[in-house]
């Protein structure tokens, strides 16, 4: 079992700054990948990036991309998301995940089935 907890959300005006950060605790030596995603009002819950625990290599959806920027501490199990630029369309909940059943994702690193755990999320609220 891994567990992870979020923490870093908070209200911030359109073009302002947040830091999440998610600590993992328990079996976080069987973990290959970890990553966040978000969930709108209404609206799916979408991938917004992953970062490959060993060697460091992330991916981004095109939607954050430029502005959004993963890294992870290994020696503190936390993996991070620094967001820049913010934009109301970035209010979500946003949920820290962790795969650990392998360390291939083929095509599938977006869809939220191929994670194995997840935190329970914290509130991003960007206003204009």
């Amino acid at each position: 079992q891994v567990q992870l907890v979020e923490s870093g959300g908070g209200l911030v005006q359109a073009g302002g700054s947040l830091r999440l950060s998610c600590a993992a605790s328990g079996r976080t030596f069987s973990t290959y990948h970890m990553g966040w995603f978000r969930q709108a009002p209404g609206k799916e819950r979408e991938f917004v990036t992953v970062i490959n625990w060993s060697n460091s290599v992330s991916y981004y959806a095109d939607s954050v991309k430029g502005r959004f920027i993963i890294s992870r501490d290994i020696a503190k199990n936390t993996v991070f998301l620094q967001m820049n630029s913010l934009k109301p369309e970035d209010t979500a909940v946003y949920y820290c995940v962790a795969r650990t059943r392998g360390p291939t994702f083929s095509n599938l690193r977006t869809v939220g089935a191929q994670y194995d755990y997840w935190g329970q999320g914290t509130q991003v609220t960007v206003s204009s």
